[in-house]
């Protein structure tokens, strides 16, 4: 089961990537194919969720 506090849209994904626009998150997510995918994409123009952790633990792995 996901626990919904570490659940974390674009805009806050962004920030913890140092990217100034939340639209940027999906280049990312085209130049490092190993970077997690979300837990939660409803399709175009919905949200997308990414897991805190798993986000923070990609980081950790590239640094």
């Amino acid at each position: 089961m996901v626990n919904t506090e570490e659940l974390i849209d674009s805009r806050e994904l962004a920030s913890i990537l140092g990217l100034s626009h939340a639209n940027s998150v999906s280049l990312y997510q085209r130049r490092y194919a190993d970077m997690p995918r979300p837990v939660v994409d409803l399709g175009n123009g919905r949200p997308r969720l990414w897991l805190r952790n798993e986000i923070l633990d990609w980081l950790d792995q590239r640094r």
